[in-house]
């Protein structure tokens, strides 16, 4: 038998600690590869701070990568269906939905 399938029927168990059980929240995610593998950076912007932390780093094979995407699409067409699609500004340069302060207002 094939090690990377689990044989039909067989369940997964999956422990969910109470950590990671609250969530980190994202607004932007960085995704770079090699050839071996996908990184995916989960930041959060905020208002007026002109840099983001990384709250979150994924490491993943390419093949794993491939299998997240297409489990995303499925859930997004499935959210869709339900609520109408989720709409997303396609300008370049775009600052993810924040306005920037102007020039007078002071940012900590």
């Amino acid at each position: 038998m094939d090690q990377n399938k689990q044989p039909q029927g067989q369940q997964l168990n999956i422990e969910l600690g109470e950590k990671e059980a609250e969530g980190i929240y994202s607004n932007l995610a960085i995704i770079s590869h090699s050839p071996a593998e996908f990184i995916i950076d989960f930041t959060r912007i905020v208002p007026g701070v002109p840099k983001a932390k990384v709250y979150s780093r994924i490491i993943t094979t390419p093949q794993h990568a491939k299998m997240l995407m297409k489990a995303l699409m499925d859930n997004i067409d499935k959210f869709e269906s339900k609520f109408g699609e989720i709409k997303i500004d396609s300008a370049p340069n775009q600052m993810f939905g924040f306005v920037p302060p102007k020039s007078s207002e002071k940012v900590n």
